[in-house]
């Protein structure tokens, strides 16, 4: 009977699929243009720090206008709870593991010490060259962070990855804004500078106010729209703003006197940034109406500036605070619901790829294989429905104690409504009911040894699929248990 019900329901969720990939099939043969695509990716923001989720000590009234005309999502992923894999893996729809960037990119010496690639590799399956390779207008706009930073000069530039046009920060190749600050008091014509180092990775470098660079990207951004439009070319666009990583410049008039009032002040400075790109798409009909608009973040908060909402930990962790992410989708061309909340969905960054390139009608490309699944029907509001395959996660090999915990679990992979973290030998098992134990306090391993089992065994077999970093030999000399640190499966 189980199975049964249960054939059925995936029975179901294919039809459903099938019928919304036909109509949008139909729709670009008769001409309709490929939809526009903008996924704006915020930096190091908790679960908790959009209003609309939540946030009472801030206003972010232009992302919280977006979810009342669209979705709201409640249990969607990030693949890495750090920034650089984590910008890998909703980029190439794969685990940031197989391109050997397991932790945020730093200079040559640490890369090599936490045994991880210097950039990543210009043939990994980037969802923009796929667009780019159909006609799309290509544009990034803020923090890469995926290669060429500090020492590491020679990287590639980011026009190599599917690109037309990029404007970066200090982390990537290429023309880009560098942050002046000014503290209060501090005269405005004696700005300071910072990251004043990465003016010779990539001609073109402007200075702006740290305070207004989110909105230097929006400018840029606005420029490629119209253009694109102008060309009758349909575009994907990466907003990636520095916002809200510390530290923290706000403008002069909004600062705050602790870390957390100097984060919120840039929280909501951000929002206001965004919301000129959000009110430019919506004011023009053609593109309101086919425009989708993705806002999520690239790992949870740091301690003591955002927020996770019920959830327990932060960047930098496996537990949900690191890990999830608030999203919001908007289309009213494509979503025919508003206001709408999904709380039961499970998936992750790395399905994006594939369910947007199936939105917009584009076969995926021979030669790999995505580790996401196309899932057009969850992300436009037809279905309540989750990913079929775990979502497995390992830690950055750098942070095995952070933020006070000792000794972070290894691993980890959401499955259904289980959530469980392990060492990488296994041991130290924690299993925990996210259907009704959201801030992960309940640890029910011993009383499910069946679920231990199985979870140890396929997230072990993970990790073993997936090329090797440093992890196990950087790990700190805490033990929440008397067991000896296991050594790396793989070796």
């Amino acid at each position: 009977m189980h199975m049964s019900v249960k054939f059925g329901k995936r029975f179901q969720d294919m039809k459903k699929t099938l019928t919304l990939l036909f109509t949008f099939a139909i729709a670009l043969q008769t001409g309709a243009a490929k939809p526009n695509i903008v996924l704006v990716f915020i930096d190091d923001m908790g679960w908790g720090d959009f209003s609309c989720f939540g946030n009472r000590a801030a206003k972010t009234p232009h992302i919280d206008r977006l979810a009342k005309e669209g979705i709201r999502f409640e249990q969607f992923y990030v693949n890495s709870p750090i920034c650089s894999p984590s910008r890998i893996a909703i980029s190439t729809g794969q685990y940031p593991q197989r391109w050997r960037i397991t932790s945020y990119l730093d200079n040559r010496k640490r890369n090599i010490q936490r045994g991880m690639a210097q950039w990543l590799d210009p043939k990994a399956p980037m969802m923009a060259r796929s667009l780019q390779e159909v006609g799309y207008a290509t544009g990034h706009f803020g923090k890469w962070h995926m290669g060429g930073q500090r020492d590491v000069d020679d990287a590639p530039p980011i026009t190599d990855y599917g690109f037309d046009v990029s404007l970066t920060n200090f982390e990537g190749m290429g023309p880009k804004l560098l942050p002046q600050t000014l503290r209060p008091g501090q005269d405005p014509a004696k700005p300071g500078r910072i990251w004043i180092n990465a003016e010779r990775l990539g001609e073109g470098v402007r200075w702006m106010q740290r305070s207004k660079i989110t909105g230097g990207f929006v400018n840029d951004a606005i420029t490629f729209i119209d253009h694109a439009s102008k060309e009758s070319k349909s575009f994907y666009i990466n907003v990636w703003p520095d916002d809200v990583h510390s530290p923290f410049w706000p403008p002069v008039a909004k600062w705050g006197d602790s870390k957390r009032e100097l984060y919120l002040s840039v929280l909501e400075e951000m929002d206001q940034q965004l919301g000129r790109l959000f009110t430019y798409i919506r004011n023009n009909k053609s593109l309101r109406d086919n425009t989708l608009i993705l806002v999520c973040s690239d790992n949870g908060p740091e301690l003591g500036a955002g927020v996770a909402g019920p959830f327990r930990g932060y960047k930098t962790q496996l537990y949900e605070g690191g890990v999830r992410s608030s999203l919001v989708v908007w289309s009213p061309g494509l979503i025919k619901v508003k206001n709408k909340v999904n709380r039961k969905s499970v998936f992750s960054a790395i399905d994006l790829a594939p369910s947007l390139l199936d939105v917009a009608g584009i076969k995926q490309s021979r030669g790999f294989k995505y580790d996401g699944e196309s899932l057009p029907n969850i992300l436009l509001g037809v279905s309540n429905d989750s990913r079929i395959a775990p979502i497995y996660f390992r830690r950055p090999p750098d942070r095995d104690s952070f933020y006070g915990d000792k000794d972070l679990p290894d691993l980890a992979v959401r499955d259904g409504k289980w959530k469980f973290l392990c060492e990488y030998d296994g041991a130290e098992p924690e299993l925990y009911d996210m259907d009704n134990d959201l801030s992960e306090n309940n640890n029910l391993s011993e009383k499910h040894p069946d679920l231990v089992a199985k979870y140890t065994k396929s997230c072990i077999e993970w990790h073993r699929s997936m090329p090797s970093d440093n992890g196990p030999n950087l790990a700190g000399d805490f033990r929440r248990k008397k067991t000896t640190k296991g050594k790396n499966p793989r070796n």
